[in-house]
């Protein structure tokens, strides 16, 4: 290698056209993915405090923001409900006139190449708050070793199984599955493909961790937990080597695309299982790391622009393929700005 003067590496920093033709990672439009919050109703478009630029949307809404966003060229949109009753099991996720169902056959209608991507969790659903069935005297299931509040895992396959059949059947590209549940993708693959839904991907959430970044979404999905926390069956914040086990698990399952949640603290995980497993990858930039840099925007003290352009570039150099992000229909804006 040359040393100094003959090895000057500013010389390709130069000019904006230099940085250009050299730039190492591109962010593209069309690795960008939407979400939409979704409640019941008509002409609904509920703004949510601790996610400033978006809202809750009724069904009628979120078709039309669908339009927008494929207008922009933005090719996906990840859908959570916000359900009219909450009960034990969650049941209005298994229900064909649920509020995802519907969402996702009016985003159809209206777009039929936007590809439709349903969040598959309970948490949403419970009038607990937590991601499936709750160990309670009375459940089927019901183990008093485990202790009361335990999250049942097998009865909440089952149920699992039964919502993405149902959303599938409504018009859902992609079912991906949240929880973090032992065995969730084999289930899924397995009631859809029994269904007769054999090309319905499954977007795991492979390596999902138990994480502060998720506050805000809980207020957009007023999905708080009742009790305790999800640490039972969410990841463990400082287990990398824990990660790419669960992600190997997932791909023997039947996993069609991969997931790591959050983005931005977990870029060595992201970096990970880039490199170990060929399935495309995606990572979701969560509620908090936006929230947290809009917070600072408004208050002047950085620019939101450059700041969310940077942390979104920085996850796609870690290696994630696709973005789930709350800047999709900005950072449209902003590249082509």
């Amino acid at each position: 290698m040359n040393s100094f003067p003959a090895a000057r590496p500013r010389r390709l920093r130069r000019t904006t056209a230099l940085r250009g033709l050299v730039r190492e990672t591109t962010l593209r439009v069309e690795q960008l993915i939407a979400p939409l919050f979704i409640r019941h109703g008509s002409g609904v478009s509920r703004p949510i405090a601790s996610m400033p630029g978006h809202a809750q949307l009724s069904v009628d809404m979120a078709a039309r923001e669908a339009e927008a966003l494929y207008e922009l060229g933005i090719p996906a949109v990840l859908l959570f409900g916000i359900p009219a009753h909450k009960d034990a099991l969650g049941s209005e996720n298994f229900d064909p006139e649920g509020i995802v169902p519907q969402a996702a056959a009016a985003i159809k209608r209206a777009v039929p190449d936007m590809l439709v991507i349903s969040d598959m969790c309970f948490c949403e659903y419970t009038d607990h708050g937590h991601c499936g069935v709750i160990n309670v005297p009375g459940t089927e299931g019901y183990n008093p070793a485990l202790g009361e509040g335990y999250l049942l895992n097998d009865p909440t396959l089952e149920l699992l199984g039964k919502a993405a059949v149902v959303h599938a059947q409504a018009g859902a590209d992609i079912i991906a599955p949240s929880g973090m549940i032992d065995g969730m993708v084999a289930t899924i693959r397995g009631a859809l493909d029994g269904a007769g839904l054999q090309h319905t991907a499954i977007m795991s959430y492979a390596a999902k961790f138990a994480s502060a970044f998720y506050g805000p979404f809980r207020d957009a999905a007023e999905s708080p937990p009742s009790f305790g926390d999800r640490s039972q069956y969410q990841m463990d914040p400082a287990n990398a080597r824990e990660a790419l086990r669960e992600v190997a698990l997932d791909v023997d399952e039947g996993a069609d695309i991969l997931m790591v949640k959050p983005a931005l603290a977990y870029l060595d995980i992201i970096r990970q299982v880039k490199d170990r497993f060929s399935l495309p990858l995606a990572a979701y930039q969560v509620s908090g790391e936006y929230s947290m840099v809009k917070a600072a925007a408004e208050r002047g003290w950085i620019d939101e622009r450059r700041v969310a352009l940077e942390s979104l570039t920085a996850i796609a150099r870690a290696g994630a393929d696709m973005i789930i992000t709350y800047w999709a229909r900005d950072a449209v804006r902003w590249l082509r700005g």
